[in-house]
């Protein structure tokens, strides 16, 4: 790997506001020092982007991008690709999503059995809708005995080698059915060791602002450590949810999209220090190349797929900063390292970070929206047998969820 890249801190305006005290939380043996973590997402968080993350940050909990259940028993080559972790990575925290309970649990076997992860995480989170019409992600809990089916397979192949199992969940399916406060005591009933919750329901999408009083809820009502999720886009967001909501920790998914640094900010915030990372368009080129080079190591060095993943990334690094379309365009039409790094060259490394970009949204905003869900998903929180059919055949064959 090249030397990482640095940006430059700057002290920020002292908070009048309480300080912050972060104590560690143990998942099972899984000590995790600072309950900081790096939430899935898919295309964003395979290993280069979570090893800029973890460079930069505390000793927390940075998690893989989710791994489809029945890909990875198919041993689907991009699925098995998504489960590697750089040397580096000091916890190996591993997302799987699936519908079927027998597949899931087949595939939390090949975990435990092959040593892929010391933690694995469930999801029951992803509104997505090619997810939820199959019942999956933020749809699951609603049916109560499915959820708890899963987790307790899970939990009972990870159990015996101490791997703590986790579940992320969403406040519900709309504020007509929510399911939160339920899966929380199903999960904890079950022995998962954490339970994350996205402030937001299914129909939200990533629309609004979350509503963390509903972390707050789940904090009162459980045993177990609850991390908070949903809007938190810098370091005195993170403050602030611990202060609302007494959680234990905090999840970060869109806020660190093209900011790997923001963990920097947190690990000064939870530490009671001002700083703050300001990195200027130089250095953040120093960070894009840099991951454009692990992302080459990821793809067994072909660069080209490397610099295609990369794209995505782009927009958002470069989100506020003065460069023009052109600039932005060109870095899409690259095919290999030598074509961003000229790119980077292009830069005017002095221009400062941008203050209108501090603190804001990132990645795609999606306002409130349909839900798809199976035919008669909630009619009952049942499953019917036509319904169990359909669901545990819905599993997809691909990595790709």
């Amino acid at each position: 790997m090249e030397a990482e890249a640095t940006v430059s801190s700057t002290p920020a305006i002292e908070s009048t506001e309480p300080a912050v005290t972060m104590p560690p939380v143990d998942l099972g043996p899984v000590h995790v020092t600072t309950p900081v973590v790096l939430s899935p997402m898919a295309g964003v968080t395979n290993w280069p982007f979570r090893v800029l993350c973890e460079e930069y940050g505390p000793d927390g909990l940075y998690v893989a991008e989710m791994i489809t259940a029945r890909a990875l028993v198919a041993r689907n080559p991009k699925a098995l690709r998504l489960c590697r972790f750089a040397p580096s990575e000091k916890i190996r925290s591993l997302q799987l999503y699936g519908v079927s309970p027998a597949i899931v649990e087949m595939a939390a076997r090949i975990v435990v059995d092959e040593h892929m992860a010391d933690h694995v995480d469930l999801n029951f989170g992803c509104p997505v809708p090619k997810v939820t019409r199959r019942g999956g992600g933020s749809a699951l809990p609603w049916k109560t005995e499915l959820f708890r089916e899963i987790i307790r397979r899970v939990v009972k192949v990870c159990a015996p080698e101490n791997i703590p199992v986790t579940a992320k969940i969403r406040v519900g399916i709309d504020h007509e059915h929510e399911t939160f406060l339920e899966a929380g005591r199903i999960a904890q009933e079950e022995g998962c060791a954490a339970v994350t919750l996205h402030a937001r329901t299914t129909a939200e999408y990533y629309g609004g602002h979350s509503d963390w009083s509903r972390i707050g809820e789940l904090v009162d009502e459980l045993d177990i450590p609850v991390f908070g999720n949903g809007d938190i886009w810098s370091a005195e967001d993170a403050l602030a949810m611990v202060r609302q909501t007494g959680c234990a920790g905090v999840a970060i998914g869109r806020g660190c999209q093209g900011r790997p640094w923001l963990f920097a900010d947190l690990k000064n915030a939870f530490a009671g220090s001002p700083e703050r990372v300001n990195p200027t368009l130089g250095e953040v080129g120093q960070v894009m190349m840099r991951h454009a080079t692990l992302l080459t190591e990821f793809y067994d060095g072909d660069e080209t797929m490397a610099v295609h993943d990369l794209r995505k990334h782009v927009a958002w690094y470069l989100k506020g900063f003065p460069v023009g379309g052109g600039t932005r365009r060109a870095f899409m039409e690259c095919e290999n390292l030598e074509d961003v790094r000229r790119r980077i060259d292009e830069l005017d490394p002095s221009i400062p970070f941008p203050e209108a970009a501090e603190g804001k949204p990132r990645g795609r905003v999606r306002y409130a929206k349909k839900v798809h869900l199976p035919y008669g998903w909630l009619d009952s929180q049942e499953l019917t047998e036509e319904q169990r059919r359909d669901v545990i055949s819905a599993d997809p064959l691909d990595a790709s969820y």
